[in-house]
């Protein structure tokens, strides 16, 4: 009987620390696009090395969407359970969001929603492919009952269209698209997108799609350039320093963009 009431009020405590996420979630964030948003550093032949540096500690204030679409606190490696065909470690997301709150004390709860996977191109991101329909439908998740409001979303892709020249090629116009389109089906038409310009590709066109990022040609589209971040030895992927820096990058971004629009 003794078990049956502690069970009981476990469960109880459990549903009511899931409700108070939910409740609280004001601030969302969209995390989006391959390897290095969902986050390689500390990877090392596979393994994690499980070291979390300060700038990504957890912290209550900071939610996440889990794989399942409930608001967990969040905790490295952040995209886990969704990038699961992969190691992950350390990205930009968690620096990101500490960031944030060490900026201002009003911002309130942030929460972040990661979509990123490993290994795809830019075409995999065009509307109605299976990566696009999950971003939909988990930023859609995010914000149910009011819980939040999507204040960015945070993307950073592209070495995988570095390879041949026709990707590289189309990529400016296939990101213009992408954002377009995401736009218009989360109804947020000016939702701003903090972009990254590549610190690598390893291939013969990275300067190509880095002119396309660099230069969006598109409304509340800002980039931030991670060239000559630290990478790892496969000079593909970034160290974890460099996730904390650039994390530390999207922070000002958003900061600066946020203080901007405010006075203007």
């Amino acid at each position: 009987m003794a078990k049956s009431t502690a069970l009981l009020l476990m469960i109880m405590a459990l549903s009511y620390l899931t409700s108070m996420a939910n409740s609280q979630v004001k601030n969302i964030f969209l995390l989006a696009g391959q390897s290095n948003m969902s986050g390689l550093g500390g990877v090392v032949k596979n393994l994690w090395d499980g070291i979390v540096p300060p700038e990504c500690s957890p912290s209550p204030a900071i939610l996440k969407l889990d794989a399942n679409l409930q608001w967990v606190e969040a905790t490295e490696p952040l995209h886990a359970d969704i990038d699961v065909n992969v190691t992950c470690g350390i990205g930009p997301g968690m620096p990101f969001a500490n960031s944030l709150l060490n900026k201002t004390s009003s911002l309130g709860i942030v929460g972040l929603v990661p979509c990123a996977m490993a290994g795809n191109k830019i075409s995999e991101w065009q509307k109605g492919t299976f990566l696009y329909n999950q971003l939909v439908k988990r930023a859609k998740a995010a914000t149910l009952q009011e819980f939040g409001v999507i204040r960015a979303m945070l993307w950073y892709q592209g070495e995988s269209d570095t390879v041949r020249l026709r990707d590289a090629n189309a990529y400016k116009g296939k990101m213009q698209q992408f954002f377009t389109d995401l736009r218009s089906d989360l109804g947020l038409p000016k939702l701003l997108i903090i972009q990254v310009a590549l610190a690598s590709g390893g291939k013969h066109y990275t300067e190509i799609v880095r002119g396309a990022q660099l230069n969006p040609e598109l409304a509340n589209v800002v980039t931030v350039d991670a060239k000559n971040l630290q990478l790892h030895k496969d000079n593909l992927h970034l160290t974890v320093s460099s996730q904390v820096l650039l994390g530390h990058m999207m922070a000002d971004a958003f900061m600066k963009t946020n203080s901007t629009t405010s006075s203007s």
